[in-house]
């Protein structure tokens, strides 16, 4: 992957393997003490517990929006690579005050204790050598490790930290991972660094939205990608600013590229390549570097058509066609419907039925689901094929938004309504919502106090912004997903029983990845997307590895199989197959764990299989194995022939045993013996041409 930035270096302590021990990043951290010895701290100090009042971390938010906005969606995507680690995510503006974090509940109580929360300042002023203080001071990135840490209170912590830049090269935060320092992973600052290039990118591309932006590479199918190079140019043609993936391959910093023109950089003048993109295949033309370096680009600009170099100018009296951006290069596709998400799981397949009943209707939809089960592609595919598809479509994550900004957030504020409010105000999210779709995911996580002004919108049609007197009407389908238990929270008080029923119209559930019978269909779905609108054809996934998939827990659910695979076809570059040695180490271990508790588990149940005096015992249900005619002994039941005499062969005839008894219901037998519904489809194979018992 070509990131251009320093190399990542390694801890000086902790088990940190083939990480630990370089030169240039002991000094990196013994200069790191240097200066937390000069600001007056001493290693044995308690670290500071004084968070700024809320009203200056708003304000803090206030301006730092941009990158509050564009890092919050990345931040919960690293959250899902992590979740269960005993880690936690953190963002901070440019002087190292956390603005927001995700985390692990028990570990998140444990940071605590150092104040590593929102509002906290986390310099090297304040707290000595640790990832985020020293990342920003070296502008780099900085790993951090247990002992490396310069405050004896901080030493549990292992810590990787990117800074991000802004559309100018200036910094303004920071990302990064903490957690126990037991847990270190060499792959984390890797992710660390791709996610914080992600939210530079959209930085970037929000900043010159207006202007003409090239999008490059040395090969087609990385155009679309987190590593393609971005070069923006006014339309005629002067350089602007470059991400740092563009001023790698141009070999040039922003400083060395401000001499330069589109022609000077690319050899040719602008009106050429955009008559060059209107006759090219998906838009993708071939430019050449002034290294000789051959890539493939596109170019984009979303201004007015009548303005683009090399056309005529619009007649006098034309409307304004800046509200209809235009891009050079092929649309992209249209987004998926319901249609598209039918893999071939029977439980997918029902859902959709159910939702196409009501779609049009302005019934409200809640969909359950664990954590990354698609939830929003959900609700992406209700809005694609409802009478409403051509409104716009809104995500608001209550669970990732603060507590304090979620109100104006959703409701719209005017100016001066709060301490750093912008100057003409904001525009709430139902009400840019107006006329299409409004999506609340996580809505348990919605704050009590909020829910009561939620309710009254949804029912009056209408939405009062912060600081205004003026009440706005609005027209919106509201699609809401949730991975808690609303029910429990309604009678624990913790969720309004009005808005609860307000709110589910249509309850439906998106079963987990592991209960899917379609994980192939699936897997190579994601593959095919990831690969981009380059044409090429994505590596094929080896037999075995889809085994070891079908075994795996997916606890992250679509998100980590999407993640996973985008790692593992990156790694098999240049290969025809995706194999077991493209896998991520932590996915690998986890599965080798699991499997080693799993065994350990089984020796345990075969001790319960001896002992049972009524027949084995299977997670609380006891399944009689008949013993075969003429051997002694009371029959139990219907005589099945052979005795069994593998544990292989017992488990299998338990499962079909347990079915059947449950009428052919898959997901009540699973559910009663504690597997997953591949399991038991898995299961069922191998017993074919075992003794069945009969029907």
């Amino acid at each position: 992957m070509t990131i251009p930035a320093e190399p990542v270096r390694p801890a000086t302590s902790g088990n940190l393997g083939d990480l630990a021990g370089q030169p240039e990043r002991a000094e990196l951290i013994a200069l790191a003490h240097q200066r937390s010895a000069s600001y007056g701290l001493r290693p044995y100090e308690s670290p500071d517990f004084c968070p700024v009042l809320q009203s200056e971390l708003k304000t803090r938010i206030e301006r730092s929006q941009s990158l509050f906005t564009y890092a919050l969606p990345v931040m919960e995507t690293l959250y899902d690579q992590i979740v269960n680690t005993q880690s936690m995510v953190i963002l901070t503006d440019a002087d190292g005050l956390i603005l927001h974090s995700l985390g692990d509940d028990d570990f998140l109580a444990r940071a605590d204790k150092v104040a590593l929360r929102a509002g906290a300042d986390w310099s090297e002023e304040s707290r000595g050598t640790n990832a985020i203080g020293t990342a920003l001071a070296e502008n780099r990135a900085t790993l951090v490790h247990g002992a490396d840490h310069f405050l004896e209170a901080n030493q549990f912590l292992t810590c990787s930290c990117m800074t991000i830049l802004d559309p100018y090269g200036k910094t303004v935060g920071a990302l990064d991972v903490t957690g126990d320092q037991r847990g270190f992973h060499k792959h984390t600052m890797a992710l660390v660094r791709m996610s914080a290039q992600m939210i530079e990118n959209q930085l970037f591309g929000n900043a010159f939205r207006d202007m003409v932006c090239i999008r490059f590479h040395s090969r087609a199918e990385f155009l679309g990608t987190l590593v393609e190079g971005i070069v923006s140019f006014t339309p005629g043609g002067r350089f602007l600013s470059s991400n740092r993936s563009g001023q790698f391959q141009l070999g040039m910093s922003n400083a060395a590229l401000q001499a330069h023109t589109f022609s000077s950089l690319f050899g040719m003048p602008m009106s050429l390549l955009f008559d060059a993109v209107r006759g090219a295949p998906a838009g993708i033309v071939q430019l050449q570097l002034p290294s000789g370096v051959k890539v493939s680009a596109r170019a984009e600009w979303k201004s007015s058509p009548a303005s683009m170099p090399g056309t005529a100018a619009a007649p006098a009296g034309a409307p304004d066609a800046i509200t209809a951006p235009r891009r050079l290069y092929a649309a992209p596709a249209r987004p998926e419907g319901l249609a598209d998400l039918d893999t071939g799981d029977a439980q997918i397949r029902t859902v959709i039925g159910k939702l196409r009943k009501v779609i049009g209707k302005d019934i409200p939809v809640m969909v359950l689901g664990e954590t990354g089960t698609g939830k929003e592609l959900m609700a992406r595919a209700i809005h694609a094929d409802s009478p409403r598809h051509a409104g716009p479509f809104i995500a608001v994550n209550c669970a990732s938004i603060p507590e304090n900004l979620i109100e104006s957030e959703l409701f719209g504020y005017e100016e001066g309504a709060f301490t750093g409010a912008r100057k003409k105000g904001g525009i709430g999210k139902m009400l840019l919502a107006n006329g299409g779709t409004l999506f609340l995911d996580e809505i348990g996580d919605m704050p009590l106090h909020l829910q009561g002004r939620l309710l009254r919108a949804l029912q009056e049609r209408a939405v009062q912004p912060l600081g205004s007197s003026k009440v706005i009407q609005v027209d919106v389908l509201v699609v809401c997903a949730t991975n808690r238990n609303l029910r429990e929270m309604v009678a624990g008080g913790q969720f309004r029983e009005d808005l609860y029923y307000r709110l589910n119209g249509l309850v439906v559930r998106l079963p987990a990845l592991r209960e899917r019978s379609d994980l192939d269909v699936v897997a190579g779905k994601l593959l095919r997307q990831d690969q981009g609108q380059a044409g090429a054809e994505p590596p094929r996934i080896r037999d075995s590895v889809m085994e070891l998939f079908r075994r795996y827990h997916w606890p992250g659910n679509m998100r980590q199989l999407g993640n996973l695979l985008r790692t593992a076809r990156l790694m098999a570059e240049g290969e025809a197959e995706i194999t077991e040695d493209h896998l991520p180490d932590d996915f690998l271990d986890d599965l080798r764990e699991r499997q080693e508790r799993h065994e350990g588990h089984e020796g345990h149940e075969r001790h319960e299989l001896a002992a049972a005096p009524g027949g084995p015992v299977v997670r609380g249900l006891t399944v009689s194995v008949a013993r075969p005619v003429g051997q002694g002994g009371t029959q139990q039941g219907t005589q099945w022939g052979t005795q069994p005499t593998r544990l292989a062969e017992v488990e299998a005839q338990l499962i079909v045993a347990t079915v059947k008894a449950h009428h052919g219901n898959i997901s009540a037998a699973a559910k009663a013996l504690g597997i997953s519904r591949n399991t038991v489809y898995r299961k069922m194979e191998e017993a074919r041409g075992l003794p069945q018992p009969p029907g």
